[in-house]
């Protein structure tokens, strides 16, 4: 079975190498793929946001994922069946979004305690001796309840992102993220201004014209609003920056108006 790894450990350290050692060890026919490593250390947001990518294209997949500033603490450890795929990771919300675009969480078992778990337990590595010995033997094909002790399926740990709203003719969004290209990504729908032929952008006290298009190059070296692959709507620089053109960062709002 396909397993899919994405981790905020960076790629200079040992720790996910470490990782995909174990899997392939406990594992040596599961088909393991590195989703990215790059997720800003702790931020448990932009690696959800980037878990829900992945999901909704891998197929029937086991989603290990560890972006965990609580680890060795008391929050649960947990692996989830959502639809055909299981995520296998902390229950600090870094899950959330990847369950529901599955069809929600359907399954759920604590697994801090797992018989399935490296010994000795090293309290700041639970990627390795937790979570990765879980998603190995998933993989496998062994029965989610061999992994720890049900619990209600309803008590996984969400994660609220902000909402976009309509005031008048505008669309008043927020930037989820920016992506390394300077690309930025809303918390509005994709297609949430239709046809448009153009918008206008308010950031701050100053505003931006945009294309409506398809592609980064519809914006012919300006900005365009587009529909982004993730799902949502998206503002663009052909060939440059948006975030720096807009000087706009996480949360912060923009105002888009049709025509």
């Amino acid at each position: 079975m396909l397993v899919t790894f994405l981790s905020d450990y960076g790629y200079e350290d040992e720790f996910a190498g470490v990782c995909r050692a174990v899997i392939a060890s406990l594992s040596p026919g599961a088909v393991l793929v590195d989703i990215s490593h790059g997720i800003p250390p702790g931020d448990v947001r932009r690696g959800a946001l980037a878990l829900e990518a992945a999901a909704a294209r891998s197929g029937p997949a086991v989603h290990l994922a560890v972006v965990d500033p609580g680890v060795g603490t008391n929050r649960r450890a947990v692996a989830l069946r959502a639809g055909d795929s299981f995520l296998v990771g902390p229950d600090n919300g870094l899950l959330a979004l990847a369950a529901e675009r599955l069809g929600g969480v359907a399954e759920a078992v604590d697994v801090s305690a797992t018989p399935l778990r490296l010994e000795p337990v090293a309290p700041t590595f639970h990627g390795r001796d937790l979570f990765a010995p879980v998603a190995a033997h998933l993989a496998a094909g062994r029965p989610l309840g061999a992994a720890g002790e049900a619990v209600d399926p309803g008590s996984a740990a969400g994660l609220e992102l902000p909402r976009p709203r309509s005031e008048g003719d505008d669309l008043v969004a927020h930037v989820l993220y920016e992506d390394r290209f300077g690309n930025l990504v809303l918390d509005a729908a994709a297609g949430e201004l239709g046809d448009a032929g153009s918008v206008a952008i308010a950031a701050g006290a100053t505003e931006h014209r945009a294309a409506r298009g398809r592609t980064f190059a519809d914006g012919s070296g300006g900005l365009v609003v587009y529909d982004d692959s993730s799902g949502r709507l998206g503002v663009a620089l052909d060939r440059g920056s948006a975030a720096d053109e807009l000087g706009v960062r996480r949360d912060d709002e923009l105002r888009l108006r049709p025509g």
